[in-house]
């Protein structure tokens, strides 16, 4: 006795696909456009001039050396001082704390009242913010400028965190906006009714229920202010200049024998804080900003 048995359900599909293979050619081209200047920045770094003269930049080291880290975050000059980077990234450590989480607490309130604690003019008030999230810097440099030096500031780190603190609370709040309201509203009528106030709803229910979009906000205000240009060359004045600043001086700066592999090696210490953000936080920026962005 036998049974024919035909298989049933749908026919296995290859894994080369067109679509597939489309989708995967461009993710890899577009990463290994990505790639390919952090690893000529990283060899770079690690070579002597001797060899970066003679080589080829895409080949890796010979002789690797750290000799260009530790002159460019101690010793490499800007100007007529020879100091590195190391002042202009305790700088930028200053600058880039409070700015970020006064702007991220501000803009956590803002958003949970526009949302939950809804006044007369609060949407007029989060129209204005938000069109406030469009205006150029630039336009707002020169009355910046004479603000900050009618306050007795221009020329200090306070400048700078002060503008960076305001600049940064329009997109933040429209991002804690989004999110607040992707929230179950029975959470917030149960605790009203519970005798809750606003402050307790929002540091016991809300803040524990959106730590991705807090994320998503430290991450943008870090990596923000810590690659800010503009600012701290403008505000900061000469003995505050961020990191950043520090790393375009050191480029630019013509004294004798251009060193590429202390220019590369500035550029890598200088990037590396966003880098190791991003690296550590991706999985909430990722989860964050489609909750914040999409939803409201």
């Amino acid at each position: 006795m036998t049974i024919n048995a035909e298989a049933s359900g749908p026919r296995p599909r290859s894994f080369f696909t067109p679509t597939r293979i489309i989708t995967y050619g461009i993710i890899i081209v577009a990463a290994l456009y990505y790639l390919l200047p952090l690893y000529v920045m990283i060899t770079t770094s690690l070579k002597g001039l001797p060899e970066i003269r003679w080589g080829n930049i895409f080949a890796p080291p010979l002789e690797v050396t750290f000799e260009p880290w530790v002159k460019a975050w101690t010793s490499a000059c800007t100007g007529l001082t020879c100091n590195g980077l190391a002042p202009g990234f305790w700088n930028s450590v200053k600058i880039t704390l409070p700015s970020t989480v006064v702007s991220v607490f501000v803009a956590a309130v803002s958003g949970y009242a526009l949302v939950n604690w809804r006044f007369k003019g609060s949407e007029f008030f989060f129209t204005v913010l938000l069109l406030g999230s469009f205006i150029p810097y630039q336009v707002m440099l020169y009355p910046l400028v004479m603000i900050t030096a009618q306050m007795k500031i221009f020329g200090t780190l306070w400048a700078v965190i002060l503008i960076h603190t305001i600049f940064g609370m329009p997109i933040l709040t429209l991002l804690f906006r989004n999110y607040f309201a992707s929230l179950p509203q029975e959470l917030f009528k149960a605790a009203r009714v519970d005798g809750a106030g606003f402050w307790r709803i929002f540091f016991q229910i809300m803040v524990p229920m959106s730590l991705p979009i807090f994320a998503v906000a430290i991450i943008l205000q870090v990596t923000g202010i810590w690659n800010d240009f503009l600012f701290g060359v403008v505000f900061a004045g000469t003995q505050n200049y961020p990191m950043t600043v520090q790393l375009n001086n050191i480029v630019n700066s013509v004294q004798g024998v251009r060193e590429y592999n202390v220019n590369m090696a500035a550029t890598i210490l200088t990037a590396a804080v966003p880098l190791i953000v991003y690296f550590v936080s991706g999985k909430w920026f990722v989860r964050g900003i489609a909750a914040g962005a999409v939803k409201g």
